[in-house]
């Protein structure tokens, strides 16, 4: 797909809407007003990632990478800061929730809509084993620590950690990031490169221009800041609706986690329909990692400046069905090469996942 190299109006526009609709709160205008909310937190997001897309564009793969998932994680984790502070300690397992939905999400549902999508239309799909490998890897570390060693440490009863240990674990999930980020971009950058990279329309694409880009830049940032003002604006007409539809509170997290990966599921969908398996699963399993190694550490800081405990632990039903998502993640793309039969089971376990949640 070859971009633009100048700002559709609509991009330009999004984000003027969002802070329209965002000064219209003093209005008053009752339940039809979380539909303007909802209305404008879409299109933000969308025209987020549109712009983040552009910026991508510029400095080229596997940064562009980087940048999209960057974007995505940064409105995740001040979703979620944002609502703690709002919530106090009565949120004290939003951040646990988002962050499991956000992993079940991308590798189960994202992940196994595009091997279904690719595999319908292709047959047969290929990437590069090593940087799928190094990812995966990455992220079932970041990921154990995080949620699923709480129930086992006995400083103090799970699912918590005491302070030296959260500290420490987001210290380890920051550094694991870091080190994933690093190999990603310097040391084995070319891991990460789709087959044939420097061949296909899109990299002979025209590159926006400096301006265009710094334009773009400036406008993700304003974009950013209107979808985590709007959500939070949105967020008590979306805990009334799960209340009142008598579901576990935990399914907040999984639409926040679905609002938020939106617009990467479907730049991930969109390169699985062109054949580019390895740019669809670089931005899958690089939004998971950027997700739980930023928002784990931000979250953590937030819990002790504050005091409020941060339940992290997942229960048992939640940590079964993530070491089967692992698992099978493990197995599905372990060859470098998929069917549909992959991506059906993958998102058997998502929905598998879903109705446990409604109905646990």
């Amino acid at each position: 797909m070859k971009l633009s190299p100048r700002l559709p109006i609509w991009t330009i526009a999004a984000p003027a809407l969002g802070w329209l609709i965002l000064g219209g709160q003093q209005l008053h205008l009752g339940d039809g007003y979380a539909l303007l909310l909802a209305f404008g937190l879409l299109t933000g997001v969308m025209a987020a990632v549109h712009h983040a897309e552009l910026v991508a564009h510029r400095v080229g793969e596997p940064y562009g990478t980087l940048v999209l998932a960057a974007a995505v994680t940064v409105i995740e984790v001040a979703l979620i800061v944002t609502l703690m502070l709002a919530g106090g300690p009565a949120t004290s397992a939003l951040p646990r929730d988002t962050v499991f939905a956000t992993v079940m999400i991308i590798l189960n549902g994202i992940v196994g809509l595009c091997l279904v999508v690719g595999g319908t239309r292709f047959g047969e799909q290929s990437f590069g084993l090593l940087g799928v490998n190094a990812s995966l890897a990455t992220l079932a570390a970041i990921v154990v620590l995080t949620l699923v060693l709480p129930n086992y440490t006995t400083t103090i009863a799970g699912p918590i950690y005491s302070a030296s240990q959260l500290g420490f674990v987001a210290i380890v999930s920051l550094l694991l990031y870091g080190t994933f980020v690093f190999v990603q971009t310097v040391k084995h950058r070319d891991y990460f490169l789709p087959p044939g990279v420097g061949q296909s329309d899109e990299d002979h694409a025209d590159r926006p221009s400096g301006p265009v880009t710094c334009v773009s830049a400036a406008l993700l940032a304003l974009c950013l800041v209107a979808v985590v003002l709007l959500a939070k604006a949105l967020s008590p007409s979306v805990e009334a609706g799960v209340v009142r539809i008598g579901a576990p509170h935990a399914l907040v997290g999984v639409i926040i986690a679905a609002i938020v990966l939106m617009p990467e599921g479907w730049a991930s969908l969109r390169a699985a329909r062109s054949n580019r398996l390895q740019t669809s699963l670089n931005l899958a399993l690089g939004s998971a990692l950027a997700s739980i190694g930023l928002t784990v550490p931000a979250v953590a800081i937030v819990s002790l400046v504050t005091g409020w405990t941060l339940t992290l632990g997942i229960d048992a039903k939640a940590s079964v069905l993530l070491l089967l998502t692992l698992m099978v993640a493990t197995l599905s793309l372990g060859t470098g090469r998929t069917t549909v039969l992959q991506g059906a089971v993958h998102l058997f376990i998502f929905a598998v996942y879903i109705f446990t949640t409604v109905v646990p």
